[in-house]
């Protein structure tokens, strides 16, 4: 790679960087390409020259923000034994990386969803895509711990698949919006309640690490 280009490749994380702690304070509707290149201190043409229009830097944005929490959370936990030691390390990855980042910065995932609730196009798509794959992830990963025997047989995947997502949603709400300095403590509580409500009662085969 040449000088130039590394220079170009450094600008351009600095341009989505940047554009994503906008976003996550203020929304993905907040990004626009002057803005952000007042902010770094470059033209509007410098950055539209490496991003294209607002709607594509939207999508690095949004592409760049689901790298990092697949790393934060869903790399470390796939470390961990299949089933209910991956379960809890979802769980708690999620909620350290909430301290660490969407607490004092703001999740896009939480607040998108609301953003872009009643409307149509790409970046909604994306957006859209980056929560089911989660979800569809955090429904795996229960399956498994049921299949494993780590959970009950009758546990409904979907379900709890679905308050795991609401409780990180509401503790997300209570830590920024009610100012809650103990609404993660709270929801790491829940989550022990729920994974007891279904532990299973046979022990657990353990097949496959």
């Amino acid at each position: 790679m040449s000088t130039t280009q590394s220079r170009s490749q450094l600008t351009l994380a600095a341009i989505v960087d940047t554009a994503l702690s906008m976003a996550a304070s203020d929304g993905l509707e907040s990004l626009t390409i002057g803005e952000v290149a007042k902010r770094l201190g470059l033209s509007k043409s410098g950055v539209f020259s490496r991003v294209g229009s607002r709607e594509q830097l939207q999508a690095l944005v949004l592409e760049e923000y689901d790298r990092r929490f697949v790393q934060d959370v869903l790399v470390p936990a796939l470390r961990e034994p299949r089933g209910l030691p991956r379960l809890n390390a979802l769980m708690h990855r999620w909620l350290e990386r909430a301290r660490r980042v969407e607490v004092p910065q703001g999740c896009i995932y939480c607040a998108g969803a609301f953003e872009y609730d009643d409307r149509v196009g790409p970046v909604r798509e994306l957006l859209l895509d980056g929560v089911r794959r989660w979800r569809a992830a955090l429904k795996r990963t229960v399956m498994q711990a049921v299949d494993e025997g780590h959970l009950a047989a009758d546990t409904d995947a979907e379900q709890l698949a679905f308050e795991m997502d609401a409780l990180f949603t509401g503790a997300m709400r209570d830590a920024r919006f009610l100012g809650d300095a103990r609404a993660l403590q709270r929801a790491a509580h829940t989550w022990q309640r729920l994974i007891a409500d279904r532990m299973s009662s046979s022990p657990a085969r353990g097949r496959r690490a």
